[in-house]
This record gives C-alpha cells, sequence and structure tokens, in this order.
C-alpha cells in the first residue's frame, strides 16, 4: 500500500539490505556512557567510544551492501542541489542558532566563554575554517545521517506495518537526533549549547528524509559551524 509524506521520500534507503541492526550499537554505547561512574565519563577515550563503534558498524555494514552511493544519498546528481539547498538551510540555521548561543543563552544567566577553551577554540582559525569544519561536517553527516538514520529507516521499513511507516520514519529521525545530541563528547565539548543540536539534527534529519541527499545535510551542517564559529570568535574574542 502506498504511502505519503516522508516515508516515501525514503524508499531508496530502505531497500532489502543486511546488517541494518548495527545501528543499534552506537547507540547502546551512548546509552551505556551515562550510566558509568562520573570519572570515567571525563575519559577522552570513552568519550569518542559511541562515534568509534559507529565507523566500525558502518565499515561492516558497507562490506555487506552494495550500492552504497545510493544508499547514502551520494549520487554525482545529486550535488549542486544539495549544496544549494544544503547553504540556504545551514545559513538559516546558522543566523539562529548564533542569536540564541550568543545572545539568548547569556541573557538568561547561562556562561558561554568556555567556548575559548574547547579544541575548536584553540585551533587555528586558518585550519579550522574551512578545512577542519568541512571536515567534521562531512564525517559526522556520513555517520549520523547516512548510516545511522539510514539504517534506523530500513529497520522501520522492515518491522513496521505499512500503515504504521510513517510514524517509525518519525521514530527514527526523533532517535538519530537525540543521539548526535547526547553524543559524548558533544556535551562534555559543548556543556549546555549540545540542546541545540537537537533540532538541528531534526532539521537535517528532515531534509535527508525529504531529500535522500547527503550533499545537502554536509553543506549545512558546515555552513552553519563555520557561522556559528565566526559569530563565536567575534564575540568573543578567540
Amino acid at each position: 500500500m502506498p504511502t505519503s509524506g516522508p516515508v516515501s521520500q525514503t524508499m531508496p534507503a530502505q531497500t532489502p539490505e543486511r546488517g541494518a541492526a548495527l545501528a543499534l550499537l552506537p547507540i547502546t554505547v551512548t546509552v551505556a556512557y551515562y550510566v558509568l561512574p562520573a570519572g570515567l565519563r571525563e575519559n577522552t577515550l570513552i568519550q569518542f567510544s559511541p562515534q568509534a563503534v559507529a565507523y566500525l558498524a558502518c565499515a561492516i555494514w558497507s562490506a555487506y551492501n552494495p550500492g552504497l552511493i545510493s544508499r547514502f544519498g551520494l549520487e554525482r546528481r545529486k550535488f549542486s542541489r544539495g549544496l544549494v539547498v544544503g547553504a540556504t538551510v545551514g545559513g538559516l540555521l546558522g543566523g539562529l542558532n548564533a542569536f540564541i548561543m550568543l545572545d539568548l543563552y547569556p541573557r538568561a544567566g547561562f556562561d558561554i566563554t568556555f567556548l575559548t577553551t574547547t579544541p575548536h577554540g584553540r585551533l587555528p582559525m586558518l585550519l579550522m575554517v574551512p578545512w577542519f569544519i568541512t571536515g567534521i561536517a562531512l564525517f559526522v553527516e556520513l555517520n549520523f545521517r547516512g548510516f545511522l538514520l539510514g539504517r534506523l529507516l530500513a529497520l522501520a521499513a522492515t518491522v513496521a506495518r505499512p500503515d504504521r511507516r510513517l510514524v517509525a520514519s518519525s521514530l527514527a529521525l526523533g532517535i538519530s537526533a537525540l543521539v548526535f545530541s547526547f553524543d559524548p563528547f558533544m556535551v562534555h565539548t559543548f556543556r549546555h549549547l549540545h540542546w541545540i543540536a537537537i533540532w538541528d539534527g531534526l532539521v537535517w534529519g528532515i531534509m535527508w528524509l525529504r531529500m535522500h541527499n547527503l550533499y545537502a545535510t554536509i553543506a549545512a551542517h558546515a555552513v552553519e559551524v563555520l557561522i556559528l564559529y565566526n559569530a563565536a570568535r567575534w564575540t568573543l574574542s578567540l
């Protein structure tokens, strides 16, 4: 039975595949991190463990599934439109989040000066812009949208009844956004600002659902972070 809405846009990523359940591993590791003793949660290697597990799971999954370019939404024909749409969305989100982060948060009594001590704040600007920021966007989107969200959608298509797939896809979207926002390194580095990543994850996830175009989410991620980085640098004199 045909379905409408976001689910119908994601069918290319939901073709039969093997090992989609591997996406549950980084989710499990992320949840497990938050039940560890506080001392262990400060360990940098442990903070990176969910992403390390995710990339390992992605590598294993990739070895058993053909057509990776189309599964990730990286066909060459999608490149130009992905850049245009992604840059537009990234610009809008960047402006909104810069206002929230640099104006509303301080007004509410939250400290943001800690940004000067983050790894991003310590690296030279010419290294961060655009190379490091673009590289981060590439790998993070490949992980959280291309692999995690894509595989959750594949699982939803397998286990959900046709009349429940919209609900299942929405659940997959929400889970991927929460896992993204509560990534241990994200939380440790950006503290209370990590909540902003929830709607980032939702917006980029919806983009991927609607367009099945990873170029778009990579561009949106990179442009937004470029705006936030430069706005914070100017505001805090990084």
